[in-house]
């Protein structure tokens, strides 16, 4: 058996890779957001660590997939950032869906319902785009 192709030594590599793009995707998201969300969490606000804990989850659920239906570390990379772009990218139509008021202003003020409903919508939609990654 080949080194590079060893169980451990491929969990190893996944794990790592995972959670390389994981912290690179949730500092795009910190960029996309109009908050801080480290300092809000640090202050307390519930609504942004539901928000936060969301995508944290749809990330590593989007990878999850990616590495159970491929057989290469660079195509459950390419998978993923795939699916990411597609979580990104609900962000977005989440926020434009609800034009009467701002998604990232209510869960900045610690409105908990849109930081649950946030955190759901990253949830629900890393299970969608998982399952579809080939």
């Amino acid at each position: 058996m080949d080194f590079w192709e060893h169980p451990l030594i491929e969990t190893a590599a996944s794990y790592s890779v995972s959670v390389l793009c994981g912290v690179l995707f949730l500092a795009i998201f910190e960029i996309v957001t109009k908050y801080n969300n480290w300092e809000q969490i640090k202050q307390g606000n519930f609504s942004v660590a539901m928000a936060t804990g969301g995508k944290i989850f749809g990330i590593s659920n989007i990878f999850r997939y990616s590495i159970q239906h491929n057989d290469t570390l660079l195509q459950s990379m390419g998978w993923g950032l795939f699916g990411f772009v597609l979580l990104l990218f609900g962000y977005f139509i989440f926020e434009f869906l609800t034009p009467s008021f701002r998604i990232d202003e209510e869960i900045e003020k610690d409105n908990r319902a849109v930081g649950f409903i946030a955190m759901i919508i990253s949830v629900g939609l890393s299970f969608v785009i998982g399952s579809n990654i080939g």
